[in-house]
């Protein structure tokens, strides 16, 4: 069982209860308890109290997160990827394509005129992709604008990122380009890059501009 700052929990072989307020290391806490004395104790010697265990949906969350190792960690890569339907080529489907190591708290909302509609609101994986929207790709002048915010998660040991803000409509001009194929959703659409790609040094460039 894994426990966080803040959760209240009791003692499994003493009568204490308290609230967590170290994490020492992997396997031991800090306990506080009614005394306001810190309690060094085995996280195994621990139960979570009724009625603040956590939410099933975040428990799921967490464990189904494997921690990557930093070296291996890839922070590039957030995609609106566009397909046509396998069965229909009159439909377009939108997916946020999330080629990092990161998970991202999704959602979107669309904007035509005054109105504001919420579409979807989510988890993305790593390295996954997942359909947010679908529309008629003979209606492309209607397309509503897309409001679209994503946070950065990640267990492991690497530097938060700002979050992520798309607010755009698209347009035809946006898809004059060939389509690419996109390797999470295996077809081929266009890519429309959502993030910002670090810039690539040029190190003759550079070297020659200390010298000019």
């Amino acid at each position: 069982m894994q426990v966080k700052l803040g959760d209240f929990v009791r003692f499994v072989d003493e009568n204490i209860e308290g609230y967590v307020t170290r994490i020492i290391d992997k396997d031991m806490i800090g306990v506080t308890d009614t005394n306001d004395f810190e309690i060094p104790v085995m996280a195994t010697k621990v139960t979570l109290v009724h009625g603040d265990m956590p939410e099933a949906s975040e428990m799921v969350h967490n464990r189904s997160q494997a921690v990557v190792p930093a070296a291996e960690f890839i922070t590039e890569g957030v995609y609106l990827g566009l397909v046509s339907d396998q069965h229909s080529q009159v439909i377009a489907h939108f997916h946020f394509v999330n080629e990092t190591s990161y998970q991202f708290l999704l959602s979107l909302t669309t904007e035509k005129g005054d109105r504001f509609k919420g579409e979807f609101a989510g988890i993305v994986p790593p390295h996954s992709a997942v359909k947010i929207f679908s529309a008629n790709m003979g209606d492309i002048q209607l397309w509503p604008k897309f409001i679209l915010e994503a946070l950065y998660f990640t267990p492991a040991n690497v530097a938060p990122k700002d979050p992520l803000l798309y607010k755009e409509q698209i347009k035809g001009k946006d898809l004059s380009v060939a389509k690419t194929e996109i390797a999470l959703l295996k077809q081929k659409g266009w890519l429309i890059r959502l993030d910002t790609p670090a810039p690539v040094l040029d190190a003759q460039k550079l070297k020659e501009s200390f010298f000019k």
